[in-house]
């Protein structure tokens, strides 16, 4: 059995994690499932989002099912109400004037946080830092969303293979590995807490480039990849075209639903589309072949487990990054499994 981390390592309720689309959270409640557990999401009248463990403390229906009156959220059940603290307001079959239970109140998480048109959520107090990505605020580029994709994975090592450099020509031979060099160029990678930075530069095949096919530039091109990480399942790649101009950045958001599956969200931001709606869409179905190529692997993989203990597998001077994740998320189990000794 290999020792690591799994998708529902108690450690990961101390971080940051993505639940669901800005877009999700509307006066209709929904159910979304983060470590085997399931959350009521819904946004109250003023625009706040409000998430609640799914669960009424009364017989433990689903508030998912229930109903919003403004900012509060009444159970399908006994029709008990609670306000946007989570504190129960009303039990109709007490009548108006009773006097309500003191644990009439609903659980929530540690924090909830929007950015980026996300919505995440800390089950417990974070050790992580809530996660950013700088083109989402930029008006110079657009944004595009993938289709939520739900696949049998493991978390840590989707997130091992969105950072890995030397896999591009072998899983992704029928999309942009073709023609990418084997070779892996010399890199850096800067580590601030719990979250790092690697840059590289190489040439690649620009095949997009309509610059290319009008003779202006010639199709092998030079650019700068930037990839940044936040603990433990936020990751981003900034592609910046240094002949042809223009950014390419893309946000890959993984949340561990239960011990053998995730959810993956998926955005583009780019200021090189003109746009162009059909560009873009384009540009979707591309990273969607891409993705796939992913995880036709990683969806077999047997064991749904990536080791933490730097010496159990073989790295090479290629792996720097991704031996910087293992480094990092070790540290965090270690930090909260610390931290819950301390409060025992």
């Amino acid at each position: 059995m290999i020792d690591g981390l799994r998708n529902l390592d108690p450690a990961l309720r101390r971080a940051w994690h993505p639940l669901c689309r800005a877009t999700d959270a509307t006066v209709t409640p929904r159910a979304f499932t983060l470590l085997g557990q399931n959350y009521v999401v819904f946004r109250s009248p003023e625009g706040k989002v409000r998430v609640f463990v799914d669960r009424c403390p009364h017989r433990f229906a689903p508030l998912s099912l229930g109903t919003c009156e403004g900012a509060s959220i009444r159970c399908a059940y006994h029709g008990w109400a609670f306000d946007q603290d989570g504190v129960c307001i009303e039990i109709p079959a007490l009548g108006p004037d009773a006097t309500l239970p003191p644990r009439a109140k609903l659980e929530g998480p540690a924090g909830v946080y929007e950015s980026h048109a996300m919505i995440f959520v800390a089950p417990d107090a974070p050790l992580t830092s809530a996660p950013t990505i700088a083109s989402a605020n930029d008006p110079s580029f657009q944004r595009g969303d993938l289709p939520v994709i739900e696949t049998r994975a493991s978390a840590g090592l989707l997130a091992d293979n969105f950072l890995d450099m030397a896999h591009f020509p072998f899983i992704h031979a029928g999309t942009f590995g073709a023609g990418e060099a084997r070779e892996v160029p010399n890199y850096t990678v800067t580590r601030t807490g719990y979250t790092f930075e690697a840059v590289y530069e190489h040439d690649f095949a620009h095949r997009e480039d309509p610059g290319v096919a009008a003779g202006i530039r010639p199709l092998i091109q030079r650019r700068r990849l930037t990839y940044r990480y936040n603990a433990p399942f936020h990751l981003e790649l900034a592609i910046e075209f240094l002949d042809a101009g223009g950014s390419n950045v893309f946000g890959f958001f993984i949340v561990p639903v239960d011990d053998e599956n995730v959810r993956i969200y998926s955005s583009l931001w780019r200021n090189d589309l003109d746009g162009s709606k059909e560009r873009m869409d384009e540009a979707i179905k591309f990273e969607m072949a891409v993705v796939d190529e992913d995880l036709s692997l990683q969806s077999r993989f047997e064991v749904l487990t990536l080791p933490l203990n730097i010496i159990e597998e073989v790295h090479t001077r290629a792996d720097k990054i991704t031996v910087e994740l293992r480094r990092v998320l070790s540290d965090l189990v270690t930090a909260a499994r610390e931290s819950a000794g301390q409060a025992s």
